[in-house]
Order: structure tokens, then C-alpha cells, then sequence
């Protein structure tokens, strides 16, 4: 969020155009979900919990969930509550099979 509210502030001041700005977000989800694919090999899980909101709009699915039991690796953590948002694992020009 922080990335899209800079690159809108720079289009208000003409400091870039707007294409410049699509450019940089697609580049920045390029490179997030390169990391995050090479990089990251912690796993979550969770149990229990109630599902309170799910919603599916423009592919992505956003699911909301009260009072889970929520394990990262080792470590048990309490929270009120989690939010998941999932998409399709095609890169982007990737045709559907």
C-alpha cells in the first residue's frame, strides 16, 4: 500500500505518468512473488476457527476467519482473527490450460 501511495503522489506532482507507475507495480508483484517463491519455505497452518467472510472477485479468493489456532513452523499463536488471500499461481501471460 505504501508503494501504491507513493507512486500516486509522484502522478498528482507530474513526477511520472501513470504508465510509469503501472510498470513499477507490475514489476514490484514480479519480483515479491519471486522471493517469496525462492525464499521463503516457512509453512502455516491453522485449525478451528469460524469462517466469517469469503468473497471471490476478479480471481482472488479473500477468506476471513475468527478465533483460529494458528501454528508458523513450531510456535502456536493466538489472534482474533486471520485473513487469506489467494490467486491463481500463473505468471502473468501464461495461458490457461
Amino acid at each position: 500500500m505504501a508503494l501504491t501511495d507513493s507512486l500516486d503522489e509522484l502522478i498528482q506532482l507530474d513526477k511520472i505518468t501513470p504508465q510509469l507507475a503501472l510498470k513499477v507495480l507490475a514489476q514490484f508483484d514480479k519480483s515479491i512473488t519471486e522471493a517469496l517463491d525462492c525464499r521463503v519455505k516457512t509453512r502455516a497452518t491453522f485449525k478451528q476457527g469460524s469462517l466469517r467472510t469469503y468473497r471471490f472477485c476478479d480471481e482472488v479468493w479473500t477468506f476471513i476467519i475468527k478465533d483460529p489456532n494458528l501454528r508458523i513452523e513450531h510456535e502456536q499463536l493466538q489472534v482474533d482473527k486471520i485473513k487469506i488471500v489467494a490467486c491463481s499461481a500463473k505468471k502473468p501471460g501464461e495461458a490457461e490450460k
